[in-house]
């Protein structure tokens, strides 16, 4: 069709493709191409790996938890719970409370 488009395999059967949109041309290009490698998937089945070069964030609406470069991890929730069936560990240099 000659632009660009998004594919998809039928039962992974690199003969059966299925395009599943076109990409949006722009006069810079194919915006990735800017900033290659800022964010890695890998999914393998079992696990599933995402990996950014500074910061991580994964938000829906007012909840959020961040992952920096630098080792913070943020949990941000008007309701927080941590449960567990077993054992439930606060292990750290120092643990403050309210």
């Amino acid at each position: 069709i000659g632009k660009q488009v998004v594919l998809m395999f039928e039962a992974k059967d690199l003969t059966k493709p299925i395009i599943m949109g076109v990409l949006k041309e722009t006069e810079a290009g194919w915006p990735l191409e800017q900033h290659p490698g800022q964010v890695e998937v890998d999914v393998d089945g079992e696990r599933m790996t995402v990996s950014a070069k500074e910061q991580l964030v994964l938000q829906c609406g007012k909840a959020s938890i961040t992952l920096t470069k630098a080792g913070k991890v943020l949990i941000k929730g008007s309701y927080v719970s941590s449960r567990s069936s077993g054992v439930n560990r606060i292990k750290g240099g120092s643990v403050q409370l309210n």
